[in-house]
């Protein structure tokens, strides 16, 4: 038993190292501060629209809890954030990120038990229900919330006291990639920890799972509870960012973004959601500009084709991509010192 334990220990601990690929990631994510100064204000979109897949796929990709009311968590914590703001009531963004992000998972917490009862049919219909129900109240409650025309007047003041907002966005963005960066590392070390483990054999057969010991319930209430609580922290950065929060934060179309930057980026992978997010805003950018009329219709193509040409075969393609990189490099560092060091007349 104590040999088994120290096996998977020693699992858990070889898959938990960070890759030269994640680490070169991340310096690229934050390089892009300087690389990009034009390109401030959609980066940060980019950055939040990140987070927000992120809180998807720890329950659709690794609990295998289908979703579409993921924007109830973000849309109650946007409007928290702004009206905790706008009276005054905590003035520091920080202190009210993280206030967000807990009140949204409370309402995480209390939902999931209605969330997880029933079919994958069921928890579709509950979840939309909870969001809808949520945006209902907020236009309801236009005396407190702005209605229809959004909630105005919100003052944020500086982060930490000194990093105030600014037009063009640079504040902004470092601010939401740092957050991303945090909420991240919280999720990956959710995911590379027995807990973790638990999840994909709850996603992988729930009665085994329950068979072998594990609280499948308790498990999958938890998972739900963290999620809610990373997608209060997205709607928080974005109305932060924008001083400005409407009713569009609970609409169907924005958790039915969340799916299409999954399905772009593949789920139960952590990476997924972050590329599928950058390669959706930047795609939806580009497109936009190119026919703003038509720029849907070239985004549901796309989905389309790689639906049509499958996840799997895209796969393997990046995998002999990486291949041909790793021999690349391998045929060019043993030749790097002889061309270095030859003379300047080419001899």
């Amino acid at each position: 038993m104590t040999a088994n334990a120290d096996e998977v220990a020693r699992y858990l601990k070889r898959r938990a190292r960070w890759s030269p690929f994640e680490i070169a990631f991340w310096i690229f994510a934050f390089a892009t501060i300087w690389l990009f100064p034009g390109k401030y204000l959609i980066l940060k979109d980019t950055a939040i629209l990140a987070l927000f897949a992120l809180s998807l796929d720890l329950i659709l990709g690794y609990a295998g809890i289908i979703s579409l009311g993921q924007a109830a968590f973000f849309g109650f914590a946007g409007y928290f954030a702004g009206l905790v703001a706008k009276y005054g009531i905590i003035n520091e963004p920080v202190i009210a990120l993280v206030c967000s992000g807990l009140i949204a998972a409370a309402l995480g917490f209390v939902t999931s038990f209605l969330v997880l009862r029933g079919s994958d049919l069921t928890r579709l219909m509950v979840t939309l229900g909870v969001s809808l129900m949520l945006g209902e109240l907020a236009n309801r409650y236009s005396n407190i919330t702005g209605g229809a025309d959004g909630l105005q007047g919100v003052e944020i003041e500086p982060v930490l006291g000194r990093f105030r907002f600014d037009l063009f966005g640079h504040n902004g963005y470092v601010y939401c990639l740092i957050v991303l960066f945090i909420c991240f590392v919280i999720a990956r070390r959710i995911i590379y920890s027995p807990f973790g483990l638990s999840l994909r054999s709850i996603k992988g057969n729930t009665l085994r799972a329950a068979a072998i010991g594990v609280p499948v319930k308790w498990r999958l209430v938890a998972i739900y509870t963290v999620s809610a609580g990373l997608a209060g922290i997205a709607g928080a950065l974005l109305t932060q960012t924008t001083a400005f929060c409407s009713l569009d934060v609970f609409s169907l179309e924005r958790s039915a973004d969340l799916l299409l930057v999954l399905i772009i980026g593949g789920t139960g992978y952590l990476y997924g959601g972050l590329i599928g997010a950058v390669i959706y805003k930047f795609l939806q950018d580009w497109l936009s500009n190119l026919t703003p009329q038509y720029w849907q219709f070239w985004i549901g193509l796309v989905l389309v084709v790689i639906v049509l040409i499958g996840r799997e075969r895209m796969a393997g393609w990046v995998r002999i991509v990486r291949s041909l990189l790793v021999r690349l490099g391998t045929w060019l560092m043993p030749r790097l010192p002889a061309l270095g060091g030859a003379a300047p007349d080419g001899r």
